[in-house]
């Protein structure tokens, strides 16, 4: 028996979820958990199914192309852990956060390497037995910085997504196109406000009552990717900044791991700069 995730989006029209499901059951596949969506205002129709049977890949992609219009994009994928490359900086709760999870069996995934442009981490990273890569920004320029990243990201075969821990430098174009919608972020604050630099004094000055994170891809427009997953806690005027940044802390690195966690397990689709969610 295989196990399949199913992600279809297409032009919306009548009859699609029975097609869909017609092919299902002709391939007598049982269907294990099933989603679906219609964004009124662009017609277009979303749905994640989790499937199982006898069936290879192939064929039950084929036969599912054969029932819907051929504008439809169709994705069949077998769970497996996926390949993901960490970037971070000097701070260690969200990268320290994934590296716990993923100890825990939490994450479908398999944590090639961890990157920072500062040697900080490396004790942090070494207790889990995962390589830490050392790649410093002094005397380069980003795009001399970023294309030693590269050369090391191109060791890997294949890397499906590159998480950003609190990695505290602003990507290159060439980068961010390299790697579209594969690299996630975590902005600490509930975007859109606050974009940029020090969010929590931000926030402080203009008194804020609620503070929050937002994980979210990276395109070339600050912080303005798609937004994956949000969350925001309760202040009060008692708070000063630094109390706003070590509470926001906590949501951060909770924020950053649920978006993950989405990722890796196929729930995203991307979409006019949003995301819809299953």
């Amino acid at each position: 028996m295989s196990q399949y995730r199913v992600l279809i989006d297409a032009n919306d029209e009548k009859g699609l979820v029975h097609k869909i499901s017609t092919v299902f059951y002709k391939n007598d596949l049982n269907i294990l958990t099933n989603s679906e969506f219609v964004d009124k205002d662009s017609n277009k129709f979303f749905m994640r199914s989790v499937v199982d049977g006898d069936i290879e890949l192939d064929r039950l992609h084929k036969s599912i192309s054969d029932a819907i219009p051929n504008s439809a994009n169709i994705e069949v994928i077998a769970p497996k852990n996926k390949n993901i490359v960490i970037m971070a900086t000097k701070e260690m709760h969200a990268l320290g956060d994934i590296l716990i999870r993923h100890e825990a069996g939490e994450l479908e995934a398999n944590i090639l390497a961890v990157i920072s442009n500062y040697n900080d981490l490396e004790s942090l990273v070494d207790r889990f037995n995962i390589p830490f890569v050392y790649i410093s920004h002094e005397g380069l320029n980003r795009a001399e910085h970023e294309q030693k990243i590269i050369d090391y990201l191109s060791t890997f075969k294949d890397i499906d997504y590159i998480v950003l821990a609190k990695y505290m430098r602003i990507l290159t174009p060439g980068f961010v196109e390299r790697y579209e919608n594969k690299i996630i972020n975590i902005h600490h604050s509930f975007l859109p406000a606050f974009i940029g630099a020090n969010p929590y004094k931000q926030a402080y000055d203009r008194g804020v009552k609620i503070i929050g994170a937002t994980s979210h891809f990276v395109n070339n427009n600050l912080d303005e990717g798609p937004i994956i997953a949000q969350e925001v806690i309760h202040v009060n005027h008692a708070y000063g900044w630094r109390d706003m940044q070590r509470s926001g802390k906590d949501v951060e690195k909770v924020v950053l791991s649920r978006a993950l966690k989405l990722a890796l397990e196929d729930r995203i689709f991307v979409f006019a700069n949003k995301t819809v969610i299953f």
